[in-house]
C-alpha cells in the first residue's frame, strides 16, 4: 500500500468522524426536544390540564401558525433591539477591556464602578430610561447594552491576562515590540475567551430587550408576552417564548460559526475530542 493510499484512508476516516460529530451535535438535542414535546402532549391530555394553565404543544403550534404575521412583525422589532444593543455592547465593552488591561490607573478607577453597576437590578433602571428617552427604540437598546456589555469586558480582560509568561519572554527575545507582541501573541491567545463572552452576551441582550419591552414597550415579543398575560392567552405566551428562544439560539449559533471561522484549530480539536469520547 502506497503512502498516498494511507493518506487517503486517513482523510476519509477523519471525514467520517467529523460527519458523525456533526450528526450527533444536531440529532441529540433534536431527539431530546421531540421527547419532551411528546411527554408534554401526552401528560397534558392524560391528566386533563386546562389549556389556560398549560396548553399542549399542538395547540401552541396552531396559535403560532394563526398568529404568524403578528409574531414575525413583533419578532423583527425585538431582533433590531437585540442586534443594536449587542453591537453597542461590543463597541463599548472591548475598548473598556483594553483600557482596563493596558492602563492600571484606569483599571483602579473605573473597573470597580463597572462591577458595582452590575449590582443594580436592570428592571429598576429600565423605568429611568423610559423617563429619559421615551417609549421608542433607544431605551430598549440601552437596556440590552447595559446587560450584555459586562461579560464582554470580563472575558476580554481575562483572556488578555491568561497567557503564559514564557510566550511573552520568547516574543521579546525574538525582537518583537509591544504592539507586535500584543497582536501576534496576546490577542490570538485571548480570542477563545473573548468569543465565550460574546456568546454569553448575545443571550443577555435578548433578556435586556425583553426587559425594556416589559417596562415600556408598545411592540416586540416582550410586549406580546405582556398582552397575552393580561388576556390569559397561555398558548400565545408560549408562542412568544418560542419566538424569543429561536432568536436567541440563531444568534448564538451565528457567534459559534464566527468562532469556528476565526479559530478553526480550536473547533477541530474540540470536534476531535468529542468524536473520541463517543
Amino acid at each position: 500500500m502506497s503512502i498516498e493510499d494511507v493518506e487517503a484512508r486517513v482523510q476519509r476516516a477523519q471525514a467520517r468522524r467529523e460527519r458523525r460529530a456533526w450528526a450527533a451535535a444536531i440529532l441529540s438535542p433534536l431527539a431530546a426536544v421531540v421527547g419532551v414535546l411528546a411527554l408534554w402532549e401526552i401528560g397534558v391530555r392524560a391528566f386533563g390540564v386546562p389549556a389556560y394553565i398549560l396548553p399542549p404543544p399542538s395547540t401552541v403550534a396552531v396559535v403560532m401558525q394563526s398568529k404568524a404575521p403578528l409574531l414575525l412583525a413583533h419578532g423583527w422589532v425585538s431582533t433590531v433591539e437585540i442586534v443594536l444593543g449587542y453591537v453597542l455592547s461590543i463597541a463599548v465593552g472591548v475598548p473598556l477591556a483594553l483600557a482596563t488591561f493596558l492602563w492600571p490607573a484606569f483599571a483602579r478607577s473605573v473597573y470597580p464602578l463597572l462591577v458595582s453597576s452590575q449590582a443594580v437590578p436592570k428592571m429598576a433602571v429600565a423605568p429611568l430610561f423610559i423617563v429619559w428617552f421615551g417609549f421608542g427604540l433607544l431605551p430598549k437598546v440601552l437596556i440590552a447594552f447595559l446587560i450584555a456589555f459586562f461579560p464582554i469586558v470580563i472575558s476580554t480582560v481575562v483572556g488578555l491576562a491568561a497567557i503564559e509568561p514564557e510566550k511573552i519572554h520568547l516574543a521579546r527575545s525574538m525582537g518583537l515590540g509591544a504592539a507586535a507582541t500584543f497582536f501576534k501573541i496576546r490577542l490570538p491567545n485571548a480570542l477563545p475567551s473573548i468569543f465565550g463572552g460574546l456568546k454569553v452576551a448575545i443571550t443577555l441582550a435578548v433578556v435586556g430587550a425583553v426587559v425594556g419591552e416589559f417596562v415600556g414597550g408598545d411592540a416586540g415579543l416582550g410586549y406580546v408576552l405582556m398582552s397575552a398575560n393580561g388576556s390569559m392567552d397561555t398558548a400565545l405566551l408560549f408562542a412568544g417564548l418560542i419566538g424569543l428562544t429561536v432568536i436567541g439560539v440563531v444568534f448564538y449559533l451565528l457567534i459559534e460559526l464566527a468562532e469556528r471561522l476565526a479559530l478553526p484549530w480550536r473547533s477541530s480539536a474540540r470536534d476531535g475530542g468529542a468524536t473520541e469520547s463517543m
